[in-house]
């Protein structure tokens, strides 16, 4: 992990490699999931077997492809019961966070005009949850039960299954927890693609949500159009900003817990004290090399980490805005002093007892999050991305007759004489 000092050249060069992560998908990655999707396209579930044997080494059918309900209920019996209860746990307070933000319909009367907001459910949506060696089923979680409390008729997931044909077990129970209504044992670009052209299999969707590697996440950018996709994510990204009081080994251990997901993945450290980047440069060199993942958190370490020594709490807000990072840490005395200054960042953990381990399991906002500086203009994966709203319009006779002659002006001001006389001529009748 270097140490710079802001505003330094050395520092000028790591900021443009941090935003060097976030270039287009390589031209060759683009091809491969292109050949992909279109055999899936034209060769259904034939096409979709063949991929999952050559990718996954698995030999699917259509009577295997579908996770069947005693393969959960195996799941449950060989969870552990403190993990069981740490997921209802999770789910419970995911589940009242997202509940406060369900929209409903709204309407306005006004003098003869009625106008207002449809909401309604998506019908079907699939969500891809990475699997085969690792398992995240707080990523299920996180996507399942924002399109369950949206109304969303049809759930279903696509996860890549294990040599041995199976899922695990903790991502089965999640999924069953939150609603999914089918799970199917396929993942990468031909999941992608089973959702959203559809095969005599799985059925199409109408949006595709999940984090997956860069092949996933170039196949959602191809399909999108056929379906909507929640957002193309990259590499996952901690900032921190402290100050002189932060504890250096804290501040070690939470940048390290994103380090060890992707050898891309970038932690950076803001703090107007040199003995605290010092000490946390140290701290990290000791406390990394006790992790299982330490290979991967030490490339992310050497290429897209820093600390860096700014001169106070406003340059660090400065520089934080232009990072516009997926967490940012506000460990400092006045967090909530320091709050009005931050305009961009996916997720804002406020003092030293919220780290961003929090968020990523149980805190109960979203852990789906814009990356790659898109906090600029995106927003956390919520209930509103699995609705769908459709303006209403009613006037009356009497309403439309008092703006006819506005209505006419307007259209005849851009050129449209049609839309004019669509107005006019029930005047007139």
């Amino acid at each position: 992990m270097r140490l710079l000092q802001a505003g330094s050249q050395a520092c000028m060069l790591f900021f443009s490699q941090l935003r060097s992560r976030h270039g287009t998908i390589p031209a060759e990655v683009e091809q491969a999931v292109h050949d992909i999707l279109e055999t899936i396209r034209t060769g259904g579930d034939t096409a979709l077997f063949e991929q999952t044997q050559r990718f996954d080494g698995v030999r699917l059918d259509a009577t295997s492809v579908r996770v069947r309900p005693e393969e959960i209920g195996e799941a449950y019996a060989a969870l552990a019961p403190a993990s069981l209860e740490a997921l209802k746990i999770a789910a419970s307070r995911i589940r009242t966070f997202h509940l406060r933000q369900l929209r409903t319909s709204w309407f306005s009367e006004e003098d003869g005009a009625i106008v207002g907001m449809l909401t309604r459910p998506l019908g079907r949506v699939g969500i891809y949850a990475p699997g085969g060696t690792a398992a995240y089923p707080s990523t299920v979680l996180m996507n399942a039960i924002p399109a369950a409390i949206a109304g969303v008729q049809d759930i279903v997931m696509c996860t890549p299954p294990r040599r041995d044909g199976k899922v695990a077990g903790a991502v089965l129970v999640a999924a069953d927890l939150c609603g999914v209504h089918a799970i199917y044992k396929v993942g990468g670009a031909q999941a992608v693609a089973a959702m959203a052209y559809g095969t005599a299999s799985i059925p199409k969707v109408d949006k595709i949500v999940g984090p997956g590697n860069v092949y996933v996440a170039a196949a959602k950018r191809l399909v999108f159009g056929q379906v909507g996709i929640d957002m193309i994510a990259g590499p996952t990204e901690l900032l921190v900003i402290a100050d002189e009081e932060a504890r250096a080994d804290w501040v070690a251990a939470d940048l390290l817990s994103q380090t060890e997901h992707d050898p891309l993945s970038s932690a950076m450290l803001l703090t107007p004290s040199q003995r605290l980047a010092e000490e946390v440069a140290d701290e990290v060199k000791r406390q990394v090399a006790l992790l299982p993942r330490r290979q991967i958190a030490e490339t992310s370490l050497e290429q897209f980490s820093a600390a860096v020594v700014v001169k106070g709490l406003d340059e660090a807000a400065t520089l934080a805005n232009e990072v516009a990072p997926e967490h940012l840490e506000l460990l400092v005395k006045d967090p909530w002093g320091l709050l009005p200054q931050i305009r961009h960042a996916g997720a804002i953990f406020m003092g030293s007892a919220s780290p961003e381990v929090v968020g990523d399991y149980l805190a109960g906002p979203n852990h789906v999050l814009p990356t790659g500086g898109t906090a600029r203009f995106a927003s956390p994966l919520s209930v509103d991305d699995f609705q769908r709203r459709t303006s209403l319009i009613a006037f009356s006779r009497q309403k439309l007759e008092t703006l006819e002659p506005t209505l006419v002006e307007l259209a005849r001001l851009e050129g449209l004489e049609a839309h004019a006389r669509a107005a006019s001529i029930r005047r007139l009748a």
